[in-house]
């Protein structure tokens, strides 16, 4: 009975000292001590009433006081980490951009964390540029011939600009645009093939990393290919158009002179009909006169010659045919 009680006693003074030491942990003020890092044991116990892991705290606070950093406290560190921060990624870049003479205060590496950039990447970037390959860049010389370039642009990260520059997709959509125009400038191809290098100064010129988070270092173009000629193919495609607006003219006029003489035709063969009408009416205008004594036999009979002598003289007057053989 007596060893049950004991059992259970010891049980229960595992379970205070495993629960008192969670909530005060003494070996990590010891280490912090140790480490040259004044730390109290009610603000260990305090940061875990405010759910915030103090080994996170302390292991920062003493890689930040051996680096040398003055400007890192503690309640900077928890409000960081309450603010959904990674403070161990802003300590490294802490650190490494004091080891490489980079001015970076912790309250701009809070900032530039929270914006949602890697602020540690960020100072290796500045220490060691990056190369960005772009994609190739189609442009058209003012002879009309394509030329399809590809270029590597050297940036370097710009502290003062990470929080609210724009990132590398601006950057690659600029250099492409003064590619394109400093090709498009170009009086021929050739000139451009000769010199490349005037393309990268050109750009370069036109300051394209304001307002960005990168500083452009230099921009290589790393191959040029000659691609189509736009000017010649534009040519051909009006030359086309031209022919087919032409031949849809000359339908049309053709279309209005069928028209045309087809109201000709149709005029003709009313005038005919109505010649044949008035021929039908002159027999019964001939016996009206005869009847009536206006016409005699002599005039009838003149009137046969001369008509007689009209058809003679037509027929004379006609070229003859030639003979077949």
């Amino acid at each position: 009975m007596f060893d049950a009680v004991s059992g259970i006693f010891v049980a229960i003074i595992f379970v205070l000292l495993c629960v008192f030491f969670y909530y005060v942990p003494f070996m990590l003020w010891v280490n912090a001590q140790v480490s040259g890092v004044y730390v109290s044991l009610i603000q260990l116990f305090l940061m875990r009433i405010r759910k915030v892991p103090p080994s996170k705290i302390v292991n920062c606070m003493i890689e930040a006081h051996k680096a040398g950093l003055q400007d890192v406290r503690r309640d900077g560190l928890e409000a960081h980490y309450l603010a959904g921060g990674h403070i161990e990624r802003v300590v490294h870049a802490l650190v490494s951009a004091n080891k490489a003479s980079i001015p970076l205060s912790f309250q701009m590496a809070t900032a530039i964390d929270l914006a949602g950039r890697d602020v540690f990447e960020a100072v290796q970037m500045s220490v060691n540029p990056k190369v960005i390959d772009t994609p190739p860049v189609t442009a058209v010389a003012k002879d009309g011939i394509q030329l399809i370039a590809k270029a590597r642009v050297t940036v370097r990260a710009n502290i003062r600009q990470l929080v609210g520059g724009a990132g590398e997709d601006t950057v690659l959509a600029r250099v492409g645009e003064g590619i394109v125009s400093s090709i498009g400038s170009a009086e021929t191809h050739k000139s451009v093939l000769e010199n490349p290098d005037s393309i990268s100064k050109l750009v370069l010129s036109k300051g394209l990393d304001d307002g960005t988070a990168f500083e452009i270092l230099s921009i290589d173009i790393a191959d040029i290919d000659v691609g189509k000629n736009i000017g010649a193919q534009l040519q051909i495609d009006q030359a086309e158009a031209d022919k087919n607006i032409a031949q849809a003219k000359a339908e049309e006029r053709r279309a209005m002179a069928i028209a045309n003489e087809q109201e000709m035709k149709a005029k003709a063969q009313e005038a005919r009909a109505k010649v044949i009408e008035a021929e039908a009416l002159v027999p019964q205008a001939m016996s009206e006169a005869f009847r009536n004594g206006n016409l005699g036999i002599m005039d009838y009979y003149r009137m046969q010659n001369i008509q007689a002598d009209t058809a003679m003289r037509e027929a004379i007057g006609k070229p003859s045919e030639p003979k077949k053989k």
